[in-house]
């Protein structure tokens, strides 16, 4: 299907309005207009786009402050800014693979987060033999925060068992739960040979093109240094700008979408071949039946082949603009 404008909570096809539960704008942010205003605002001081090295002899303040801010969301020392959450992935396993001895990766990684000589984590239900040899003492292991078709953060306690003399690097890809899922849960990894390395793209529940990598400030000084950074334009500084000056705005469209998950939570009761958690904006299925019953009660759902997937991708996405009846639509037709 193509339209002609944003899939918010409603799009037209074909001259038809239909209700949308799809996409990724989970804080609906991307057409609030008090949103889209501090961009105007912010478009109007640092313009449509910087075109520049980030190591220029020019600095612009607003990367400072912005990226000051992510490190604090993110819970880390530092942050860097890049212009996408691809890039971000690319980045940091670029640097990875050459100075650690191995990758691993769990199931379902996003494709920013993987590389040819990469190696799977778990084999046949356990860890892959190589974790343990003797000869990697540094490792890299990349797993997407929430996967797809999970509703809950992957379990990553299994990196408890790789002996602890051995040097892990963690890379954590948020781009799905950044802004709308705390990362309280990785608290239990911050152990002394793991390193946590996080990164998102900020174009999902933020509403603005561009990506973060978050770590220590000798890591993120590590990729500062990296040819791919300092031969790239930085991040729209328009984009950071609106992120900085936006945070209670998506701190109120957050309890919006929390509330609507509440409602979902207690009145999508048929739940059998689908799989939901309140606390997450997702709702998965196989059966494509499903999709087209909704389609002809005039709802569109997300449907598409995903790398990671051996199937069809669908989904239902509920999000801060959806509204109570929007919602009791949509349960009328689960149920």
């Amino acid at each position: 299907m193509t339209v002609g404008g944003f899939p918010d909570r409603i799009i037209t096809v074909n001259g038809i309005e239909y209700l949308y539960f799809g996409g990724t704008n989970y804080l609906g942010i991307t057409t609030n207009p008090d949103f889209q205003n501090i961009l105007f605002d912010s478009i109007k001081k640092w313009g449509t786009g910087f075109g520049s090295s980030r190591n220029s002899n020019i600095q612009l303040s607003i990367y400072e402050t912005a990226e000051k801010l992510l490190a604090k969301n993110m819970d880390t020392e530092a942050a860097l800014a890049v212009s996408s959450g691809m890039l971000a992935g690319k980045l940091v396993v670029e640097h990875l693979s050459s100075t650690t001895d191995a990758v691993f990766h769990f199931p379902d990684t996003h494709p920013a987060l993987m590389n040819l000589s990469s190696l799977p984590i778990m084999e046949k239900g356990k860890l892959n033999p190589k974790v343990f040899d003797p000869t990697l003492t540094k490792i890299t292991v990349v797993t997407d925060a929430i996967p797809s078709l999970y509703v809950e953060p992957i379990d990553l306690s299994v990196l408890f068992e790789i002996p602890k003399e051995k040097e892990i690097h963690l890379v954590i890809d948020e781009s799905h739960s950044f802004g709308i899922y705390g990362n309280e849960w990785q608290k239990i990894l911050e152990k002394e040979n793991i390193k946590i390395i996080r990164i998102a793209s900020l174009a999902k529940a933020l509403g603005i093109s561009g990506g973060v990598i978050a770590g220590n400030s000798d890591f993120i000084s590590k990729i500062r240094s990296l040819n791919s950074f300092i031969g790239a334009s930085g991040m729209n500084p328009a984009f950071l700008e609106t992120y900085t000056n936006a945070q209670e705005l998506y701190q109120s469209q957050k309890q919006k979408l929390k509330q609507n998950l509440d409602y979902l939570d207690q009145n999508f009761i048929n739940r059998e071949g689908f799989t939901f958690h309140p606390s997450y904006p997702l709702i998965y299925f196989e059966s494509e039946a499903v999709s087209k019953k909704l389609l002809e009660n005039k709802i569109i759902t997300t449907s598409f082949k995903y790398p990671t997937s051996s199937g069809k991708l669908n989904r239902i996405v509920i999000t801060s603009n959806h509204t109570t009846l929007d919602l009791e639509q949509l349960i009328t037709q689960l149920n």
